[in-house]
């Protein structure tokens, strides 16, 4: 049976100016970095988290780099969390929201890729 998430792939142009924003930047750690064919299999840990993201673009899959990824990242403080990243100059599309359901956020990475930065 499947158990969960073990990483999620995020395309983008160029895997060195990637990998400085999303450690630098983002705080997050170095678990692989190796070469895939003409690529690297860059793969990095959130945390303490069980899911992991991957710099690859597989592919046939260029024209999806720079969209709405459909990936939601969460924190336990949302506007906090913005405040520290905006600082780092992290580019913000939407600054924190609250909703019924919680406060979100949705901000972009070097190749316009976005996320929602949201609460539990």
């Amino acid at each position: 049976m499947i158990k969960g998430v073990k990483f999620i792939s995020i395309p983008v142009r160029d895997q060195e100016k990637s990998l400085r924003f999303y450690t630098e930047q983002l705080g997050f750690s170095i678990e692989t970095d190796q070469k895939f064919g003409d690529q690297r299999w860059i793969e990095l840990g959130i945390g303490d988290a069980e899911t992991g993201v991957v710099l690859f673009t597989a592919p046939g899959q260029e024209s999806r780099i720079g969209s709405f990824q459909g990936i939601s990242f969460w924190t336990n403080d949302v506007e906090k969390t913005y405040s520290e990243l905006h600082a780092k100059g992290v580019e913000f599309v939407q600054p924190p929201r609250k909703e019924s359901w919680g406060t979100s956020a949705i901000f972009k990475d070097i190749d316009g890729n976005q996320f929602v930065l949201s609460s539990r």
